[in-house]
């Protein structure tokens, strides 16, 4: 199976090279590994038109796979790597594995998840893959359920059809810790949003944009969701698909829209 691995956290970051390592260390796997130079994350689905790509030769320690740094973003680097670096096209596209967790509403934002999207827009199955928790990660488990998930995927492909994106969530508690494997829906996490507004040496106004999630014992999550999963020390897999309408407005607008004329 030819992989392209590819991220949001930028090359050098340790779960990109703790999947690639354990993706090369199964048989049959070719892998490539085309990500950002740098940190990209919450940059969503940006691509790069008023200047130009660089894609460079780097380097994972004990990766024998072509790597390349990109000057873009998460889907300039699974799109250069498609259409421009890889001399095969790739039979699957992974993003990941990114630092903390890609739930609900977060998958608008996350550049992990829109470099696997990128994949399925090019007709190619995809994951996105997170690991929950941002301090003292150990990414060895989650690199080697993500490793056998494709292993499976390639003897037991999913039903034909529109190519798949799969966003995965992984709990930081060691494996024989986790409490399953659930296919959920996205769920609804609530943040606080903060605008920090602050002044610079020379007297001019700025913003610091940040948030911070509210405490789920106010919020607790709905049953069967990926926020929900989590909670209950599940690794969370949720089906994606780039389809927006919403058809019950839709023909609930219709008739609005036939007064217009």
């Amino acid at each position: 199976m030819r992989v392209l691995l590819t991220n949001d956290d930028g090359v050098g970051a340790p779960g990109l090279a703790a999947l690639c390592l354990a993706l090369q260390a199964r048989p049959g796997m070719d892998v490539t590994v085309s990500a950002p130079e740098r940190e990209r994350s919450a940059i969503g689905h940006a691509i790069t038109l008023h200047k130009p790509l660089h894609a460079n030769p780097a380097e994972i320690a004990g990766a024998t796979c072509p790597i390349w740094s990109v000057s873009g973003t998460p889907a300039d680097s699974a799109k250069i790597a498609v259409l421009a670096l890889m001399p095969h096209r790739p039979d699957l596209v992974i993003s990941g594995i990114n630092r903390g967790a890609n739930v609900g509403a977060d998958v608008m934002y996350s550049g992990t998840v829109s470099a696997a999207l990128e994949g399925t827009l090019m007709g190619i199955p995809s994951l996105a893959v997170s690991l929950e928790g941002f301090e003292g990660l150990d990414y060895t488990d989650a690199s080697v359920f993500v490793a056998e998930m494709v292993e499976r995927l390639a003897a037991a492909p999913l039903p034909a059809g529109d190519p798949y994106l799969l966003n995965v969530n992984v709990p930081t508690r060691p494996r024989a810790e986790w409490a399953g494997v659930a296919v959920t829906r996205l769920g609804l996490r609530y943040y606080d949003d903060i605008i920090d507004k602050r002044q610079d040496p020379r007297g001019r106004t700025y913003y610091w944009l940040a948030g911070e999630v509210r405490d789920h014992s106010a919020h607790p999550a709905e049953a069967g969701t990926d926020i929900w999963a989590l909670a209950q020390g599940m690794v969370s897999i949720t089906p994606v698909r780039f389809a927006l309408t919403d058809e019950g407005v839709r023909a609930a607008l219709q008739p609005w829209a036939d007064r217009l004329v």
